[in-house]
């Protein structure tokens, strides 16, 4: 694990956002050299840690506030679905380009190291479905920002936006404004 500093930060207090940063590897150099990789996988591993943050995503935003969980692709599906199953709602999946069956909305946004296309079936929302979209990590904002308009575009409302991490450095937050994002963990 990485060594986790002496003061830790999320918009959920400091004891979530430590179990956070317990459960982080920093892997070098992937998926291109000179990126710092952030590995959640320990976190999902571990059922106690990964029930508390699920629950704590859960309580910040409030159990009848969404109607549905939209996880974006691929470590964001995993996320969605634990919440989805704990709330009792369902979960739409934001894939990438090619990847969904029917009619579907597609956005392209610039990542921190390339260029992406994200999409969502066009029937994926009924009007005014509150939807809470949630990813493992935020970082520059790009996918989070077109995940979040195809969503609007498909005819949901955002509720809410939940990362387990967010690189503060890369200032993806201010990218999403005015919409709230809620991060667990803060580096």
């Amino acid at each position: 694990m990485t060594e986790t500093p002496t003061e830790v930060r999320g918009d959920s207090g400091p004891a979530t956002a430590q179990l956070v940063a317990s459960r982080v590897l920093d892997v070098p150099d992937f998926p291109k050299p000179g990126i710092a990789f952030k590995d959640l996988m320990p976190l999902f591993a571990d059922g106690a840690v990964f029930r508390e943050v699920i629950d704590g995503i859960v309580e910040h935003h409030g159990r009848e506030s969404f109607d549905v969980v939209v996880g974006i692709e691929a470590r964001g599906f995993v996320v969605a679905a634990a919440i989805a199953y704990a709330t009792g709602v369902g979960v739409v999946p934001v894939r990438k380009a090619g990847k969904l069956p029917r009619a579907a909305y597609a956005a392209s946004y610039a990542l921190e190291y390339g260029e992406a296309t994200l999409e969502v079936h066009q029937d994926a929302f009924t009007a005014g479905h509150r939807v809470l979209v949630v990813d493992d990590v935020l970082a520059t904002g790009g996918t989070a920002q077109a995940t979040l308009d195809l969503v609007e575009r498909a005819g949901g409302t955002v509720a809410g936006f939940s990362v387990l991490l967010e690189l503060g450095f890369l200032n993806g937050r201010a990218r999403l404004d005015p919409r709230p994002v809620h991060a667990l963990l803060t580096v």
